[in-house]
């Protein structure tokens, strides 16, 4: 019981700290360009985890394995689906971007169907089509209140769900920290990219670089807590509280942002919401099925 108690609460602080770390790159992001935040924040990630590679005694980033099929498959989707989020979170208002993005496990769950294999009934069929409903229903394309920023955030759960898909099928010798540094390290060079193709780039105020070391750290801090809540507590615990991170984004846009999510916004997430926790239960129900049989 401790240790779920702790993973429950390493988790909720991990949502909260993805929050922040959201709250910073949207700030800075509306002084510096976007792709100079992201080539800051991956540069930053690369080094993070090539230390923490390090102090840990684990394998290093520089190895051959970058080059296996199924790592340059996630780390595409790293590029594509951090790209698109950052860009999604910097122009569109961060509640709304938050909600959309919620539909990232049920998009995991309809990419592994599709393309891995994965046995999914049509409970859960059904909980990802009224996922995928309630994203419209944020984004309300062709409607009064649509905003195209918001598509921003579509590529990023498509760029994301290949990287999680891809993530499953790396070899086994790669380690997590390999696999995290390199996809920063993507990020790094979609960054410099960005900058060579829009220019401007700045040296960050004193506010600015508060606001990059202020994102950084609470990303990492993040990552450490979410990696330590998925390994002293069963995923089917954890996972629920996953979608705490929309309340912990309402918060900062309501206080930060002044932003006031109308009534599709409120609807839409309740929807996406609650499809996922009702595939997170179903998923539960059938592995504990499955290890019943096996039991037996």
């Amino acid at each position: 019981m401790n240790h779920t108690l702790k993973g429950i609460t390493l988790m909720v602080l991990s949502m909260a700290g993805f929050a922040i770390e959201d709250m910073f790159i949207k700030l800075a992001a509306a002084r510096i360009p976007t792709g100079e935040v992201l080539a800051v924040m991956g540069l930053g990630g690369t080094f993070f985890f090539a230390a923490l590679a390090r102090i840990q005694g684990r394998p290093g980033l520089w190895s051959r394995q970058f080059l296996a099929p199924a790592v340059l498959a996630r780390n595409a989707g790293e590029v594509v689906g951090t790209g698109g989020y950052i860009l999604g979170i910097t122009l569109a208002p961060l509640t709304m971007a938050s909600a959309v993005f919620q539909a990232l496990p049920l998009a995991v769950t309809l990419g592994a169907a599709l393309f891995l294999g994965e046995a999914v009934g049509w409970r859960r069929w059904s909980a990802i089509f009224a996922g995928f409903l309630g994203v419209l229903v944020i984004i309300r394309p062709g409607l009064e209140g649509f905003d195209p920023a918001l598509l921003w955030i579509v590529v990023g759960v498509a760029g994301m769900t290949l990287r999680d898909l891809s993530t499953r099928r790396a070899p086994v010798a790669v380690d997590t920290i390999q696999i995290a540094g390199w996809g920063m390290a993507a990020c790094f060079v979609l960054g410099l990219f960005m900058l060579a193709l829009t220019g401007g780039a700045t040296v960050p105020g004193r506010i600015e670089s508060l606001w990059l070391l202020g994102a950084m750290a609470a990303g990492f801090v993040s990552y450490w807590a979410l990696t330590e809540a998925t390994r002293i507590a069963e995923a089917g615990v954890t996972t629920p509280f996953r979608y705490v991170r929309l309340v912990f984004a309402m918060i900062v846009g309501w206080v930060v942002f002044q932003e006031r999510p109308d009534l599709w916004t409120w609807a839409g997430s309740v929807i996406i919401v609650g499809s996922g926790l009702y595939a997170v239960a179903r998923e539960r129900r059938k592995r504990r099925l499955s290890s019943g049989a096996g039991a037996r």
